[in-house]
């Protein structure tokens, strides 16, 4: 076919047709911005939705199923899948797609234990010297108890597994710390970590990895609580902006350096090399950065607005990133605008969510400039018409000369959309363009 040919220009490749495996709104950002492209010539999602639907083709797979969706993306002849949530990766999605010979962008299921287990990746932090909270994994609720009163209030505690970003909770209360320990060593297997609290704002930085090479992508900010305020529960995250006007300059420099080169140089150094994004969660404290936890994919809802802003083209990036030739591609290039994103949720989540509800105004967003939407909970109702489907329903994105005006925009959008029951937080970005996010220790 000539795709994987060399086009005599450095690190990148004719055309080609990628596979992207998960169905919310960061896949959705994923395949957009894959489809803008001039290297990508095709685009298929797996499952998709139909916010996807408009721009690639979706095919109905489970995300989790290793043997269909490789047996999906030989059938299609893809150069490449991309895979989006951290389920497939655990389950060894990339693992297969890699046996068949297929270009794949997602770490083995061995390197995802980065993300699958909080103690393998306390280990690993250990090892490579990266600045951490203190933590301690304990398997019975008296080592829990020993634990909490060590650390101290605030209490941090953590499902040692995966739990779809809501498996830490953070609280002043014992008892509450307890109860959440409890019902995490309840499961099969169950270990929890305790962690010190860290104090400071939060960072999310995604960097590209091929295994050998790091390149980073911007920071953003996320907001995991469901009320204004950093009220209520958490989430899987309720909204996002980027840049940060608040953070050093030198921010992504210190954490390459401190974080994520010493990650993946101990990720290889043990014969399991990270390909795919290393997301690292960071709290800026009055000691300077320290890894609150790793993950082994783009985080939701970060992703929408990371590559809102990212200019250079993304397949050929990932592309170079599965074949093990990031060295080669030119310095990223990134938008001056900021961008926020607003994430409109069904009644009732983060409990089990309202689904099945019509979805009005997806086709006025479009008259507010610098926004658009992208479908993370829906489906297709049987007249065609757009409903709920899940608890996160839509990321609205606003894309702005300044945060202010960015995050004008992406409301002004939210507000064109009707969902009945849907609630959403107006907070986002809120304190940053008012120029109240502040980290400790500098001027």
């Amino acid at each position: 076919s000539g795709r994987r040919g060399d086009s005599g220009r450095r690190g990148e490749v004719d055309a080609v047709k990628v596979l992207v495996i998960g169905a919310g709104a960061r896949e959705h950002a994923l395949v957009t911005a894959l489809a803008a492209d001039p290297v990508v010539d095709a685009v298929i999602a797996a499952p998709g939705n139909p916010g996807m639907a408009a721009i690639a083709l979706c095919e109905p797979v489970e995300a989790t199923d290793a043997a269909a969706v490789t047996a999906l993306a030989a059938r299609h002849a893809v150069d490449l899948v991309v895979i989006g949530p951290e389920a497939p990766l655990v389950a060894g999605v990339a693992d297969a797609v890699r046996e068949a010979g297929i270009a794949c962008y997602g770490p083995s299921a061995e390197a995802a234990r980065l993300e699958g287990s909080k103690s393998f990746a306390k280990e690993v932090m250990a090892a490579a010297d990266v600045p951490t909270g203190m933590g301690r994994l304990c398997t019975s609720i008296e080592e829990v108890a020993e634990a909490l009163d060590a650390f101290g209030a605030p209490h941090v505690v953590k499902d040692d597994g995966l739990a779809a970003g809501k498996g830490v909770v953070v609280t002043d209360e014992r008892e509450a710390a307890l109860e959440h320990a409890r019902a995490c060593l309840d499961k099969e297997g169950g270990a929890v970590v305790i962690e010190e609290f860290l104090d400071g704002p939060e960072v999310s930085l995604f960097v590209v990895s091929d295994g050998h090479t790091v390149v980073p992508l911007t920071p953003a900010q996320d907001f995991k609580r469901v009320f204004d305020g950093d009220e209520g529960p958490n989430t899987g995250g309720m909204g996002a902006y980027s840049p940060l006007p608040w953070a050093a300059p030198d921010l992504v420099d210190e954490v390459v350096r401190r974080v994520a080169q010493p990650t993946i140089t101990e990720m290889a150094l043990r014969g399991t090399p990270f390909v795919g994004t290393l997301f690292i969660g960071l709290a800026l404290t009055s000691r300077g950065p320290r890894v609150i936890e790793f993950n082994a994919r783009f985080g939701d809802p970060e992703t929408q607005v990371v590559l809102a802003r990212l200019l250079s083209p993304l397949g050929g990036l990932l592309y170079a990133a599965a074949t093990g030739t990031l060295e080669q591609v030119p310095r990223l290039r990134w938008s001056d605008e900021a961008a926020v994103t607003v994430v409109i949720a069904a009644e009732n989540y983060p409990g089990t969510p309202r689904t099945g509800d019509v979805i009005e105004g997806l086709d006025v967003v479009e008259e507010v400039p610098g926004a658009y939407v992208l479908h993370a909970g829906t489906r297709f109702g049987e007249d065609g018409t757009i409903v709920s489907a899940g608890g996160r329903v839509l990321s609205v994105v606003g894309r702005g000369a300044d945060l202010a005006q960015a995050r004008e925009r992406a409301y002004a959008a939210v507000g064109r959309i009707t969902l009945d029951g849907s609630h959403h937080r107006a907070d986002i970005a809120l304190q940053a363009v008012r120029g109240e996010v502040s980290v400790a220790g500098s001027v």
